[in-house]
């Protein structure tokens, strides 16, 4: 994937997390990048001040007409788009080449060093972490993040291209258009029903993966995972390992052993079990690109975070705000125990927007199992996404389900108001759907009340 191939890139769905971390990347390199999407929102205004042209109705009249050249533009799609898209369809049925972004993302790092984050959990921090430490080790690397990273502020990070930081996306098998030199594996728990229909094609899709690596290739995978790899785990007999953990002033202090040695007293302020495994699979990886072990932990201390990833809101004695993008069961179970280790004895009140409705009909008895651990539960909507409505799949029936009495079905728009009403000592905000847009109103609201 040169610059001398194609000129031009248009990206239908170019709002997206991923998509957008390949405008940038065009973008970048001087390239003409337009697309479409269905709705303008923080990270479409980004690109447009970029100077890239986006609109947002699926109209071909409205694609600009430097786009119109089939041997000058790639033209690349995300599975999210519906194939009766009037534009896809254009683009599809006129000699364009049209590609999906995972097959993208394998063409341009198909010639680095390539580091690719699998898992149904875990994927964004990691692979934050990982571009982190690099960048922060002086070394050349490029980097795809499914996230805002709070250290440079993007989901897309340039300083070189011997080195590619990519998340390897299970959704649709995309992770299996990669081929990487290093890979890690964070989780299989069952995910993405309605592509795989169960769960043993999806741990077939993940062994799939593992098979990608380049010769001579490492596989790194958490302790546990029916997978033969390099471990990483905590408080027992892995490769890397984490052991003799303290807390002091909400920050991890920890020993890290690797295969040839142990690194003392080593600091990771991201709060929760799960953010130190990230954390330790990151550090490991790194480690394949030669920085000295020192400078990785140094750098491993300085890490900020993802946006919505275990993100503190407000932070005071009275509030304690948490916002995270957890949409399934073990997520949630993964930032209940964060927020019971970090701040024991609190009353802790969280909202949360089921995503999809396949994933909550899969999964309806885990989600009320795990949202009736906390003192309270406020339900919004579910948000679909891709998806069409289900009969009878929606929050109502997932509240029915939660077996604490302090739960509450509401609207958006009755959100503050009820977050006020329950005076909570933790309020915390999960879902990957539209909540997020809603995060900053409530952080002005509650500081402004307290």
């Amino acid at each position: 994937m040169t610059k001398e191939w194609f000129h031009k890139v248009y990206f239908i769905g170019i709002g997206g997390i991923g998509m957008s971390a390949l405008a940038r990347y065009y973008s970048f390199l001087g390239m003409d990048v337009g697309g479409y999407d269905k709705t303008q929102t923080p990270l479409t205004i980004e690109l447009e001040v970029l100077g890239i042209m986006i609109h947002y109705q699926d109209d071909v009249s409205q694609i600009p007409s430097q786009f119109r050249i089939p041997e000058e533009t790639l033209v690349v799609y995300t599975p999210a788009v519906p194939k009766n898209h009037t534009e896809y369809n254009y683009f599809t049925s006129h000699g364009f080449t049209v590609k999906k972004r995972s097959e993208v993302l394998g063409m341009i790092t198909n010639n680095t060093f390539c580091f690719a984050i699998a898992g149904t959990h875990g994927k964004t921090t990691t692979s934050s972490i990982l571009a982190h430490l690099l960048k922060e080790t002086g070394t050349s690397v490029t980097a795809f993040l499914g996230g805002i990273s709070e250290d440079f502020n993007s989901n897309f990070l340039w300083e070189g291209n011997e080195f590619s930081v990519v998340e390897a996306d299970e959704f649709d098998r995309s992770f299996l258009q990669l081929t990487p030199n290093v890979a890690c594996i964070t989780s299989m728990d069952a995910d993405h029903l309605d592509i795989y229909g169960d769960n043993e094609k999806l741990q077939e899709s993940f062994r799939a993966f593992a098979a990608k690596l380049k010769p001579n290739g490492k596989l790194f995978v958490r302790n546990g995972l029916p997978l033969q790899g390099i471990t990483y785990g905590i408080e027992d007999d892995s490769d890397f390992c984490i052991r003799n953990i303290r807390i002091e002033h909400g920050t991890y202090i920890f020993d890290l052993g690797t295969p040839d040695t142990t690194l003392k007293g080593v600091k990771f302020n991201k709060p929760g079990r799960h953010n130190l495994l990230n954390g330790l699979v990151a550090f490991a990886m790194a480690i394949q690109a030669g920085p000295p072990l020192d400078r990785l932990a140094e750098a491993l201390e300085t890490f900020k975070g993802v946006q919505r990833r275990f993100s503190y809101k407000i932070k005071e004695e009275h509030l304690i705000f948490i916002d995270d993008y957890a949409h399934h069961p073990a997520e949630i179970d993964a930032i209940f125990e964060a927020i019971q280790e970090m701040h024991p004895n609190k009353r802790v009140l969280t909202v949360f927007q089921p995503h999809l409705y396949s994933r909550t009909r899969d999964f309806i008895e885990e989600f009320a199992r795990s949202l009736s651990r906390f003192d309270s539960i406020i339900l919004l909507e579910i948000y679909p996404a891709r998806e069409e409505p289900m009969p009878g799949v929606n929050s109502q029936w997932l509240l029915d389900m939660i077996t604490n009495p302090h739960k509450k079905l509401v609207t958006k728009s009755e959100l503050l108001a009820e977050i006020k009403a329950q005076k909570p000592q933790v309020l915390v905000t999960l879902g990957a759907g539209d909540i997020g847009l809603e995060i900053n109103k409530l952080k002005k609201a509650l500081e402004y009340e307290n």
